[in-house]
């Protein structure tokens, strides 16, 4: 049985991209299928990513098209090509159709539902994409309980077609160091040892909650060290870095990681920082909140400014590390992987 992986792009990013570059590494250290590898379907390739060596690459090329079309004329292409690729199993990390098993790290309607966001007809589109990709695979494997959730109020699936698997994160890249060299990092990073630091990880500021953070922590000492997108605006407490690519280092020099995410279905960096030693500020309604103990999470009422302020004020007075054990799961790579692999031997003899 040989497998295939579909995903926006084979390049190093955020989201459901860099889920598909995990599997192409378990997939690879697990030798499935007597080490044959798996075919991958995208739009994008780096060709210079060792990754691309470890599976065998199909482009779909969309640029002929205009930008309305391309999300269409994807979601259906991979279903041509997995013929001359002789995919038995096909594992979507993007709105396609026809996969066996399709992955759900966040839904259309509950993005809009979330934000309050009014739909327009391109988000029709997006939600008609999601539906059908739903309807049409034997198995949906979704990334949080929140997102089993949605799938089945939202889009009326079975609860019998769906399985929760938490996203892996690698364990030897993400982990905590001891107090020699995390001083050295904070050092680094221009954190004075005596001063409390939150990590706020974002590309999409409004989404993630900067706004709420700034409003309930103006006036504090404590330092808002955003990673990622440029604020629009400086505020006295916040510090800019830029995209940080060892941001594993960013984790451990934070005292905290925090988020005020309006849609969250997962929140990976929730796991990264625990695993790091870092614990979390969070509201309630970001999905990682059920896989991180309690030690390890302080948790808001979303959206409430004043609870914020009250809960930062809380762990900044009494800061302490955790153990990388406060994650509630098994987040190896290799032990997800395993998991997608079952699934596809029992999907496959159907076929």
């Amino acid at each position: 049985m040989r497998l295939g992986i579909s995903a926006n792009a084979l390049k190093f990013s955020g989201g459901l991209e860099r889920y598909a570059m995990d599997l192409v590494r378990g997939l690879a250290r697990a030798g499935f299928d007597g080490g044959q590898k798996p075919a991958f379907f995208a739009r994008k390739i780096d060709p210079s990513l060792p990754e691309s060596r470890l599976v065998d690459v199909h482009r779909i090329k969309v640029s002929f098209l205009s930008g309305k079309l391309r999300d269409a004329y994807f979601s259906w292409a991979p279903k041509r090509a997995r013929k001359r690729a002789k995919v038995d199993v096909l594992i979507s990390c993007n709105r396609v159709e026809g996969s066996e098993i399709a992955i759900c790290g966040g839904t259309h309607i509950g993005f809009l539902r979330a934000t309050g966001r009014r739909e327009k007809r391109s988000d029709t589109r997006q939600i008609a994409l999601e539906s059908r990709q739903y309807t049409q695979a034997d198995m949906i494997v979704a990334h949080s309980d929140m997102m089993r959730d949605e799938l089945r109020t939202l889009y009326g699936i079975d609860d019998s077609k769906i399985r929760v698997l938490y996203p892996p994160v690698d364990g030897a890249r993400f982990s905590p160091v001891d107090d020699a060299r995390r001083a050295r990092v904070r050092e680094q990073f221009g954190f004075a040892q005596d001063e409390g630091v939150l990590l706020f990880p974002s590309s999409s500021h409004q989404r993630k909650g900067l706004p709420l953070i700034e409003k309930a922590l103006a006036g504090t000492k404590v330092i808002i060290a955003v990673a990622g997108r440029a604020p629009g605006h400086a505020a006295p407490n916040v510090r800019y870095f830029g995209y940080v690519k060892n941001i594993e280092d960013a984790y451990r020099a934070a005292d905290f990681t925090i988020l005020a995410s309006s849609y969250e279905p997962f929140g990976l960096v929730g796991i990264e920082s625990v695993m790091c030693g870092t614990p979390v500020i969070f509201p309630a309604s970001i999905g990682c909140c059920d896989a991180i103990a309690d030690e390890a999470k302080h948790v808001f009422k979303f959206g409430d400014a004043d609870d914020l302020r009250r809960v930062v004020g809380e762990a900044v007075e009494r800061r302490a590390r955790v153990s990388g054990q406060a994650v509630r799961y098994d987040a190896s790579v290799d032990t997800h992987v395993g998991a997608l692999i079952d699934l596809a031997r029992g999907i496959g003899p159907k076929r």
